[in-house]
């Protein structure tokens, strides 16, 4: 050590010190001089088209937002629209933090990390860090370039500096949030958020901000559904440097570093699947589409109708519309019990296809009497046996009759000879002119006239329609156009399906409708139907603010025997209104209603007499041959009546009772129409034969017969 106590290196310490004063301000001038270079060189590149980045995506949304269904693009990626507001600021601090801490003071590229990234490439001749800010990311994945050459990260620097200039700060935060890989073909933190999480962007934990963070440093290799250990330890290291920047305390890292990391990917929403299909479809070029749906409203009926269909039986399928009475805009579209459930054919739409609604028409035929004076609630009608047209006799449901009933009780009752003595007097072509002139697409079979068979069902109509002319009756009579979108104004009435006082009459009768078991009686106005065949189930209820109409059926159209829409569809129908959230509210009562007094109703109007077509006629019966008998070929018609054929020996056929003429039919197929009892037929061959005859009415008889 010097005598006078100076240190033997100080000189050396000073001069070191001296050249690390001047590095800083050689290295930051050499760095602007760089920045200015890149400058000349990004403005000489051609211009950046920035169409294909912005690419999204189609999102269909509900009324407030909620996304319903996404649409992949048309190279099949998940690019789902994002923007930083809704993002969780956590994600975005943990992003600057890991990725880029000067993001918010630099243009683009950042000197400090590009000379470190020098140096180490100098120092140990490889690329320990490439330098990369996140304004260099987005410019990569805008202009994505496969070669990693000096060339290359030169041209990405260039292009962020114009990115920079072009989109500021947080445009470019918004193209990274949408643009940055996430594996396989999700793109975006959004589209990354709800593959893996089922959840938005808006609010993570602190464990899947910091996953999000650290995929796309290497997207394939870290993806958790093939490899999770290394996207826990990516995830973990960025939790590091959160906890280590002040983002996170160490105790909340510790206990980020706790929770799971998915190791699978979850589908995609798919609520109203079908609504959104027919959206997108019907605007090919829109990249967000909201509609009329209230998510929360079809996430708990699309519950309800799977958990139904599953309960029913193998095959079945269920559909539920909800209109909103005020315009007529849909709140809730259940098209089937599963869109992907192929069991049950769950991709068709069944709100549209065309199905017989059974007695769910009723209503309509009553208005339609109650609007022309020939009745009223309290009308006495006959439900007896008997014939209209002298070849048609309806008969109830359950084969029973009620006598003599008020108008009121025959519709609460469903009562099939009351309801076709009103459509009688009222005429089936000027019904069926009614309902399509309310807008309603009505389908007659083979084109042909309408008879009296449309009072229960004998036509075609789409559970939408229904839904329609049923949110007639609760707006007094006028049918709302349908509102499909949330943006969409009122379209106002579409036509008119009864006068004022008829709907009101029909609201407050269907209201008194006896409830499905363990419901509440008098909450909502309701009407059941059921096919011909027991093919579909219908219910159809509402009150003053909303219509729900609920079907039940195979979408093949196939028959299930018990499949009745008073104790199938009509249960459904109470739960779907329990979870509107709503308390129903009775239809409101028009002025001029007429109430019946001490008096009882004027004569006209006390009890509708129809003059009956003919009395029922003995039933149909098979009088020859005889049910289980045996008939021995070879014997040919000996013994019997009827006459031999080139066929061979014929087999006479005899019936009592019913109304001529009389079909035969072997085995299902007719084989003759006489207007005779009597007829033959030559059988083929030996075996076992049923043999069915039908009259005019409709009415049958069936034997069993084996031939040897």
């Amino acid at each position: 050590m010097p005598r006078d106590g100076s240190d033997p290196n100080g000189a050396p310490a000073r001069g070191r010190r001296a050249v690390a004063r001047l590095a800083l301000p050689v290295a930051l001038a050499l760095g602007l001089i760089g920045v200015g270079a890149l400058w000349r060189y990004a403005e000489a590149l051609p211009p950046l088209d920035l169409a294909a980045a912005s690419t999204r995506s189609t999102v269909v949304l509900d009324r407030s937002g909620t996304l319903l269904r996404p649409f992949a693009t048309a190279d099949g990626r998940w690019r789902l629209p994002v923007t930083a507001d809704t993002i969780d600021p956590r994600y975005r601090a943990m992003l600057v933090a890991f990725e880029d801490r000067r993001f918010a003071n630099h243009p683009g590229i950042d000197p400090v990390a590009v000379l470190r990234a020098a140096i180490q490439w100098l120092r140990n001749g490889r690329i320990v860090s490439g330098g990369s800010t996140l304004s260099m990311q987005v410019a990569r994945l805008v202009e994505p370039r496969r070669e990693r050459t000096l060339g290359a990260k030169l041209r990405q620097m260039a292009r962020a500096l114009l990115l920079e200039r072009r989109l500021g700060k947080s445009g470019l935060l918004d193209l990274y949030f949408a643009l940055a890989p996430y594996g396989g073909p999700l793109e975006g933190v959004r589209a990354a958020s709800l593959a893996y999480f089922g959840r938005e962007p808006v609010r993570l934990t602190a464990a899947q901000a910091a996953l999000l963070v650290a995929l796309p440093q290497s997207p394939e290799t870290r993806r958790p559904d093939r490899f999770p250990e290394r996207a826990r330890a990516a995830r973990d290291r960025v939790l590091d440097i959160a906890s280590a920047r002040g983002i996170l305390t160490a105790g909340e890292a510790e206990a980020a570093k706790a929770e799971p990391v998915p190791t699978a990917r979850r589908p995609f929403p798919m609520l109203a699947a079908h609504a959104a299909e027919e959206a997108v479809a019907t605007d090919t070029t829109a990249p967000v589409i909201r509609l009329a749906i209230d998510a929360r409203l079809q996430e708990r009926l699309e519950v309800l109708a799977s958990e139904r269909a599953a309960a029913a039986g193998p095959g079945l399928s269920v559909a539920i519309l909800v209109l909103d009475n005020r315009d007529g805009r849909v709140l809730a579209q259940v098209g089937s019990a599963g869109y992907l459930d192929s069991s049950r054919n769950g991709a068709i739409d069944m709100t549209l296809a065309v199905r017989s609604p059974g007695s769910a028409l009723k209503p309509f035929v009553y208005a339609m009497a109650f609007a022309d004076g020939l009745a009223h609630p309290e009308t006495l009608l006959e439900d007896r046996p008997a014939r209209f047209s002298a070849n048609y006799a309806p008969e109830n449901f359950d084969l029973t009759f009620q006598g003599t009933v008020t108008a009121r009780r025959a519709l609460q009752l469903s009562l099939n000879v009351p309801a076709v003595e009103l459509m009688d007097a009222v005429g089936p072509a000027r019904f069926i002119a009614r309902l399509r002139a309310a807008g309603a697409a009505i389908q007659l079979p083979r084109e042909a006239a309408p008879g009296l068979p449309v009072a229960l069902g004998g036509l075609g109509i789409t559970l939408t329609d229904l839904a329609r002319l049923y949110a007639g009756i609760a707006r007094g009579g006028t049918v709302p156009g349908l509102l499909r979108r949330a943006e969409a104004a009122p379209a106002g009435a579409e036509g008119r399906v009864a006068e004022s006082v008829a709907a009101w009459y029909v609201a407050d009768i269907l209201r008194g409708t006896p409830p499905p078991e363990n419901a509440l009686p008098n909450r909502i106005a309701y009407k059941t139907g059921t096919s011909y065949g027991y093919r579909d189930a219908w219910a159809a209820g509402f009150d003053r603010h909303v219509t729900v109409v609920v079907w039940v059926g195979r979408a093949d159209g196939a028959a299930v025997p018990g499949l009745v829409g008073r104790t199938v569809a009509a249960p459904m129908l109470f739960d779907a209104f329990a979870r509107l959230g709503l308390e129903p509210e009775p239809v409101p009562q028009p002025r001029d209603v007429l109430a019946v007094g001490p008096g009882g109703l004027p004569p006209p109007l006390r009890h509708l007499r129809r003059e009956a077509a003919g009395a029922p006629g003995p039933a149909l019966r098979i009088a020859y041959p005889p049910d289980g008998a045996r008939i021995d070929l070879g014997l040919g018609a000996a013994g019997h009546e009827g006459e031999g054929t080139a066929d061979g020996p014929a087999l006479a056929l005899k019936a009592l009772g019913g109304v001529p003429p009389l079909t035969w039919l072997i085995d299902g197929q007719p084989v003759v129409q006489t207007p005779r009892r009597r007829a033959a037929w030559s059988p083929t061959g030996a075996g076992f034969a049923r043999i069915s005859v039908l009259d005019s009415t409709g009415a049958s008889d069936s034997v069993s017969i084996r031939l040897e």
